[in-house]
This record gives C-alpha cells, sequence and structure tokens, in this order.
C-alpha cells in the first residue's frame, strides 16, 4: 500500500478561531468509545471519582469523539448507580459552562464538579459578550421565555437572542445559528447539531446495554483494545483502510479488574466473533493494569495518529 503524505496542521490554521484557537472539523465518520459501568467502582471517594471521570470526558474531547458509550459490565446493583453518575458527569462537562445551572441545578453528585479539566472546545466559547458575537456563528442555547415574537434563548452573552419560533419548548438545550445582529439585537435561527461543521462535543445515550449488545449495535468497524490482543503495528495499515471505508466506528475498553476477553466470557461469548479487531495498544507494558482511562488516552493518540499519518484526514475525513 502507498501511504499519500499528510496535509498536516496548515489545514487547521485556515480554520475560523474561537477562543484563540482553530476550529477542528468534525470527523465525517462518527467515532464512539464504548467503557464499563464500573469505571469508577474501585474508587472510594466522590471527588476521585470526579475526576476519573472528568479524564475520559477531556480525552473524548481532545480526540474528537461523539458519542460515549456506557455498558455495564457485570451484574452487581453497584453498576447501576455508577453509570447513572459516569453519564451526569461526562454531560454536565460537555454543556457549555453558561447553560450547566439551568439544565443541572444543584446536585450532590456534582458537589465536586470543579476538579473537572475544561474542554475548550468550539462550543464552550469565553466570548460573554454581544460585540463578540460573529454572523453566522453556532451556539448551544436554552429557551427561558417565549412572547408573540417567537422564543428567548440564552446563549451566553449578556441578553437572549430571539428565536422566531414560539413553539419551542424552555429549558431543554438546543443549538442555534446566528442570524442576524443589530447593536444588542440578536436573531438566531435553528440549527441541526449534526450539521454544525465543526467538533461539537459528545453525546452520552442512557446507559442499558451489556457489552455483548453494544457490540452488536450497528457499527461499520469495531476495535476492542486488550492486553492480550494483536499489536497495533501489525494490523495498523488494513485498520487505517478500513476506518476510512467507515461510516461509524466503536473503540471499546475494559475494565480496570477485567479485560474485554473476561467480560465477553462472563456473558458467554467470544470477543474476537463479534469485534473486527482486537489490538494491544501499549505493548510490554510496565504496570500489572493499566486503568481504563489511561487506555483510552493511549488508544485514541495512536489510532488517531495513524489515520493522520496514513489517511490524510482532512482531505478525505478521518
Amino acid at each position: 500500500m502507498c501511504f499519500p503524505k499528510p496535509l498536516g496542521a496548515s489545514f487547521l490554521e485556515k480554520g475560523l478561531g474561537v477562543n484563540g484557537l482553530a476550529l477542528a472539523p468534525r470527523r465525517p465518520r462518527r467515532l464512539a468509545i464504548g467503557i464499563p459501568a464500573s469505571l469508577v467502582s474501585e474508587v472510594p471517594h466522590l471527588r476521585e471519582k470526579t475526576l476519573r471521570i472528568g479524564l475520559v470526558g477531556r480525552a473524548a474531547a481532545i480526540f474528537r469523539v461523539e458519542e460515549i458509550r456506557i455498558y455495564f459490565d457485570g451484574s452487581d446493583a453497584r453498576l447501576q448507580k455508577d453509570a447513572r453518575l459516569i453519564s451526569l458527569i461526562l454531560r454536565y462537562m460537555e454543556t457549555p459552562q453558561y447553560l450547566r445551572r439551568r439544565l443541572f441545578g444543584l446536585r450532590p453528585e456534582l458537589r465536586y464538579a470543579g476538579v473537572l479539566p475544561p474542554l475548550r472546545t468550539p462550543h464552550h466559547p469565553t466570548r460573554a459578550k454581544i460585540s463578540q458575537l460573529k454572523l453566522g456563528e453556532y451556539r448551544e442555547g436554552v429557551v427561558v421565555s417565549a412572547d408573540s415574537r417567537g422564543s428567548w434563548v440564552d446563549i451566553g452573552v449578556e441578553k437572549p437572542a430571539l428565536l422566531p419560533e414560539p413553539k419551542v419548548k424552555g429549558e431543554k438545550r438546543i443549538t442555534v445559528r446566528v442570524s442576524s445582529i443589530e447593536g444588542t439585537k440578536v436573531l438566531v435561527e435553528l440549527a441541526s447539531r449534526s450539521r454544525v461543521p465543526h467538533y461539537w462535543g459528545y453525546v452520552v445515550p442512557r446507559p442499558e446495554q451489556s457489552l455483548k449488545e453494544l457490540l452488536s449495535s450497528g457499527f461499520d468497524l469495531i476495535v476492542a483494545t486488550s492486553r492480550r490482543g494483536r499489536r497495533l503495528a501489525d494490523v495498523s495499515e488494513d485498520l487505517v483502510e478500513d476506518w476510512l471505508k467507515s461510516r461509524s466506528i466503536l473503540v471499546v475498553f475494559g475494565s480496570p479488574s477485567r479485560g474485554l476477553y473476561e467480560i465477553a466470557q462472563s456473558e458467554g461469548f467470544r470477543l474476537d466473533d463479534y469485534a473486527h479487531y482486537v489490538v494491544n495498544t501499549i505493548p510490554v507494558q510496565g504496570v500489572e493494569t493499566v486503568r481504563t482511562e489511561e487506555a483510552i488516552y493511549a488508544s485514541l493518540a495512536l489510532l488517531n495518529y495513524l489515520v493522520d499519518l496514513h489517511g490524510t484526514p482532512f482531505k478525505k475525513g478521518v
């Protein structure tokens, strides 16, 4: 196989800047990760649980993951509670700061939200003044009131913006596009989140699947990670080729105490029958166990590098 030369960072430098940074393009291929409900089961204190979950959310944003799936890797009743906590904190940190109080209020599970790392993604703007808005800019918002003119949407500036559609439900997060700016009057229009051309955060579906159900949920390409898997270097060319052919990709990670092969065996199926690739992204690891969040950073970094190197990502998409 002859690999084309990667385009490099210059492509991004042409993008519209937000927060002083170039905007990373949306992946034309939906990238999801699968994480176990037991991610924080062995962590005793809520503060440390919050931080560990935050590291997962930060990794997802860094590598432009669009979906985080939480699967149940056992039948322990505690996993239900842990899964809800993981989902809550991941959704909270993905929400723009100016909408968090409206959408989440004050909850005891979010007591240590201050330790969460900031995402600083395009949909988390730090510009909070109408004078700093740009025509055509996308924002996340919440309808705060409505009148005969339409709905008034909090988009993180001094005054709500007018959305000329009165039937939008209040206290529900929406994506809008700035269509007009006249002094302090801002008009917006509804926009589909999937049509935003930039990376726009991730979603967290309700946790309700086992590992087998997750692997059977229709992804074009499934990459499982395991210390018992094949060396990534041995399958990199085939994996990248399949990546570029796929429209949806799932990368799955094991739990702090059990790998994916063990979890699959406990559910009564063979992992190799459901995953297209089972890879070891940390060969000859120097520690007894690699934490899930550590495996996420290592694996996504390597996959991102391989597709960047071999797939001209900003021309063909990654």
